[in-house]
C-alpha cells in the first residue's frame, strides 16, 4: 500500500481552484480522500480551547466544504460529458458513478417490461424488490412480525440486529425502531 500524502487547506484550494477552471476532471493523487479523511480525523481529534478550538472547527468546515464542492464538480463534468469518461476519476468517485448506472438500467428495464407487456417481469422484479433482505439494527424492543417474505421475525430488543425483508424494514424504519446498516463490502 502507497503511503498516504499530507495534504492542508491551501492544498486542497488549489485543487478545487484548478478543477473549476478547466472543463475536463483533472488528475489527481489517487489518494486525495484519504489524504483528507486522515487530515480531518486528525484535526477533529486535537483538542483546543478558545479561539484554538474555533479556528480548528472552522478549518474543518472549510475543508469540508471544498471536498464537498470538488466531488460535485468532478462528478457533473463527467454526466455533462454525455459518455462516461472514466479516466481520471478516483476509485470514490467511480463508486458513486456505479450507482448510477445502476439506477438508469433499472430504469429501463422498468420501463421496457411496461411498454412491452411483461407483467410477469415486472411482478418477479417486485417480489424480489420486497423480499431481499436488509439489515437493520433495532433501537426500540419490537413484538414478532410476519415479514414480505411471510417468514417470522422476532422478538426483538433494543440494539439487536438482524436480516429481514427490505419492505419490512423501512416500514420499521420510517416508524423509527429501526436503523439500517450498510455492510461494507
Amino acid at each position: 500500500m502507497s503511503e498516504i500524502k499530507k495534504i492542508d487547506i491551501n492544498s486542497l484550494y488549489a485543487i478545487v481552484l484548478r478543477e473549476t477552471e478547466n472543463e475536463t476532471t483533472q488528475e489527481i493523487d489517487p489518494d486525495l480522500y484519504s489524504s483528507i479523511s486522515n487530515f480531518i480525523g486528525k484535526l477533529k481529534s486535537e483538542e483546543y480551547d478558545n479561539i484554538e478550538a474555533k479556528i480548528k472547527d472552522e478549518l474543518v468546515a472549510m475543508t469540508t466544504k471544498l471536498t464537498t464542492l470538488l466531488l460535485n464538480i468532478r462528478l457533473q463534468k463527467v454526466k455533462n460529458c454525455g459518455s462516461l469518461d472514466f479516466s481520471n476519476l478516483l476509485d470514490e468517485e467511480k463508486f458513486v458513478l456505479d450507482g448510477e448506472e445502476e439506477t438508469r438500467e433499472r430504469t429501463e428495464m422498468i420501463l421496457s417490461a411496461t411498454l412491452n407487456g411483461k407483467s410477469k417481469l415486472l411482478e418477479s422484479i417486485s417480489h424480489r424488490h420486497k423480499t431481499k433482505s436488509t439489515v437493520v439494527r433495532f433501537i426500540k424492543e419490537m413484538d414478532q412480525i410476519v415479514g414480505a417474505d411471510l417468514e417470522k421475525y422476532g422478538p426483538f430488543k433494543t440494539e439487536d440486529i438482524a436480516t429481514i425483508p427490505y419492505e419490512n424494514a423501512q416500514a420499521l424504519i420510517a416508524k423509527k425502531i429501526a436503523q439500517k446498516i450498510r455492510l461494507e463490502e
